[in-house]
């Protein structure tokens, strides 16, 4: 558990961040239908060592686009020591993944990715600034949360409501907004594979719009993962 003193730390320093989020596309790709000019696009993720949450694999992998062909991969094991406080995940995680792009940065400049998938939620988080917020900020690179579970926030709930939508959603690129009672629309829900039945909820994490989010991870689909992320949690 946090001490109070830390827990304060995080409070002010995520609200300073928060407050960099750019909610928008930024790119001149982002702004075409084919996403012409989008050559790389990266997938980052920490992953724990079975039964110990203090040893992980932070990985980060760069595929070419649109063929999806990996580029550049770099996964290494951290021993994480900030503990895990509800809201504050970022906080325990993201330093390691920032250093994975800092060193693709000095190592091969050439293919740093000009978006990341990440493995985890952006403004669809208890706090507004998930995981894929933070890193965005962080590396000022645009970012898009990619999650397999929804977290239950602003009202949303996995209940039988929520389970009739994803029914509805029959085939790959059906999607719903994710409202919470604020009315806010915080994501969306995808179905990004016919043969799966389970979505992923994406969520913006930093200079993209959701329906670019949406559509970029929808055209990164060969399965229901999006390739960036399958392929560093299959080599990680």
């Amino acid at each position: 558990m946090a001490a109070p003193t830390e827990r304060r730390r995080w409070e002010r320093e995520q609200a300073r961040l928060k407050a960099g989020v750019v909610e928008q596309d930024t790119e001149e790709w982002q702004k075409d239908p084919n996403f012409t000019g989008l050559e790389r696009v990266g997938g980052v993720d920490l992953s724990y060592v079975k039964g110990d949450d203090t040893s992980a694999c932070a990985s980060l992998v760069v595929l070419s686009y649109p063929a999806l062909q990996v580029l550049y991969e770099d996964c290494r094991m951290v021993a994480v020591t900030a503990p895990y406080v509800a809201g504050f995940l970022a906080f325990r995680e993201v330093p390691f993944l920032v250093e994975a792009v800092q060193r693709l940065q000095q190592e091969e400049p050439k293919l740093r990715p000009q978006v990341l998938l990440v493995d985890g939620n952006g403004l669809l988080h208890h706090r507004g600034f998930g995981v894929a917020c933070h890193l965005g900020v962080l590396t000022d690179l645009p970012c898009i949360g990619v999650a397999k579970n929804l977290l239950q926030v602003d009202g949303l709930a996995r209940d039988e409501l929520h389970r009739e939508q994803i029914r509805s959603l029959q085939r790959s690129g059906d999607t719903f907004p994710l409202t919470g009672t604020s009315g806010r629309v915080l994501g969306m829900v995808l179905r990004s594979y016919n043969n799966s039945s389970k979505p992923l909820y994406i969520s913006v994490g930093h200079r993209v719009s959701l329906d670019t989010a949406v559509r970029l991870v929808r055209s990164c689909c060969r399965y229901r993962v999006p390739e960036p992320i399958r392929q560093q949690q299959k080599g990680g």
